[in-house]
C-alpha cells in the first residue's frame, strides 16, 4: 500500500472513530434526558398526589370544624369553668374515655358546680347535663379533672392507661388497698347527669342532650372514645344507676341511648 493510500486508510478510520464516539455521546445525552424527564414526571406525580392530600386534609377539617360549630349551637353548652378543677393536661394524645356519673342528687348544673367548688376537695367532671338538658361546663376538655377517683387494684392495666405524672393529685386522698389506681382521671372526660337512683328515669330530654354531648366530644377530638360508667373503674360505685343500664349498652354500641 502506498503512502497516499495509507493516509486515505488512516483519515478514513479517524473520521469513523470520530462518528462512533458522536453517536455514543448522542445516546449518552438522551438517556441521560429521558432519566431526568422521568424524575421530573415522578416528583410532578408525587407534588400532586402530596397537594391532593393536602386538600383532602384541610377538607376534612373544614368539615369537622363546621360540624363542631353546628353541634355547639345545638348544645348551646354554658361555660362556667372553674380554676380549682383544672389538674392537669390532658391533650387529644391522652384522651381515651368517656365516664358517665351520676350526680346522686337533685340539685341543678349550678348548684352542683358550686357545691364541688365550695367543699375544697377539688373534685369535678367536665360537664353536668340536667333533667331538661341543658349543659353545664366548668372544665375544658384538654384539662384534667378528678372525677373519677381511685379505681380497683388491676385497672390501670387493664383499662391500658397509666399514672404518668400530669395529674396533680391535690386534694387526693386514698380510700384503701383495694382501690390504689388512679390512672382514670389522665385520661378521660368525666360526665355527670343529674340524678337520683332508686328507680328513677332519665328524661328523653337529659338522654338526647347526652347523645349529642358525645357526638360533640368525638368530633372535637376527631375520634370515638370508649365510653364507660364510674361503677366499672371502681366496683361496687353507685354511678350510673341500674336505670341506666340498657342506655350505658347502646352507648357501647351505637353511641345514642335507643
Amino acid at each position: 500500500m502506498n503512502k497516499k493510500n495509507k493516509i486515505i486508510l488512516i483519515v478514513s478510520l479517524c473520521i469513523l472513530a470520530i462518528a462512533i464516539a458522536s453517536f455514543v455521546l448522542i445516546a449518552i445525552s438522551c438517556s441521560n434526558k429521558s432519566s431526568e424527564s422521568a424524575k421530573d414526571d415522578t416528583y410532578m406525580e408525587a407534588t400532586k398526589s402530596e397537594s391532593s392530600e393536602d386538600v383532602s386534609t384541610q377538607s376534612a377539617q373544614n368539615d369537622r370544624a363546621q360540624k363542631l360549630a353546628q353541634l355547639e349551637s345545638q348544645l348551646n353548652i354554658q361555660k362556667d369553668i372553674r380554676e380549682s378543677f383544672n389538674h392537669g393536661p390532658k391533650p387529644a394524645q391522652y384522651q381515651k374515655y368517656i365516664v358517665l356519673h351520676d350526680t346522686e342528687g337533685d340539685g341543678n348544673a349550678k348548684n352542683v358546680i358550686d357545691y364541688w367548688d365550695g367543699n375544697g376537695n377539688l373534685v369535678a367532671a367536665h360537664f353536668v347535663v340536667n333533667k331538661d338538658g341543658s349543659i353545664w361546663q366548668c372544665v375544658e376538655m384538654d384539662n384534667i379533672a378528678h372525677h373519677a377517683g381511685y379505681g380497683n387494684k388491676g385497672h390501670n392495666e387493664s383499662f391500658g392507661i397509666t399514672e404518668d405524672g400530669r395529674d396533680d393529685m391535690k386534694a387526693t386522698v386514698p380510700i384503701g388497698s383495694y382501690c390504689p389506681d388512679y390512672g382514670m382521671n389522665a385520661w378521660s372526660i368525666g360526665i355527670e347527669m343529674v340524678h337520683v337512683g332508686n328507680g328513677n328515669s332519665y328524661p328523653e330530654a337529659q338522654l338526647n342532650a347526652l347523645d349529642l354531648l358525645i357526638e360533640y366530644i368525638d368530633t372535637y377530638y376527631g375520634f370515638q372514645s370508649t365510653i364507660t360508667d364510674h361503677k366499672a373503674w371502681r366496683e361496687g360505685n353507685s354511678d350510673t344507676s341500674p336505670e341506666f343500664a340498657t342506655y350505658l349498652k347502646n352507648y357501647k354500641s351505637i353511641r345514642k341511648h335507643a
